[in-house]
């Protein structure tokens, strides 16, 4: 299935503040700042990061259903959607 911007909005969104997030994690890490606060903003970059992909399955989902409902091929199985959802989890 083809990544479309109607259909990765708000996951394009989310992966853009979560590159700005690791760029300032970098940079403490290369100006030696605290550690806690460097580990509390990667663990908001990795939970970004994991909430992005999680729209793009259900995203995906959705677009897969409406296929069905129309009477058309889905792009993808359910079974497809499943085992990359479960690569993220």
């Amino acid at each position: 299935m083809k990544l479309r911007p109607d259909m990765t909005g708000e996951a394009l969104t989310r992966l853009k503040r979560a590159r700005g997030q690791l760029n300032a994690v970098i940079e403490m890490m290369e100006t030696g700042q605290d550690c806690r606060e460097a580990l509390t903003q990667l663990a908001a970059v990795s939970k970004a990061i994991d909430r992005a992909g999680y729209k793009i399955i259900a995203s995906g989902m959705r677009h897969c259903n409406a296929a069905r409902d129309r009477g058309e091929a889905p792009e993808m199985t359910e079974e497809e959607l499943e085992k990359l959802f479960l690569a993220l989890a």
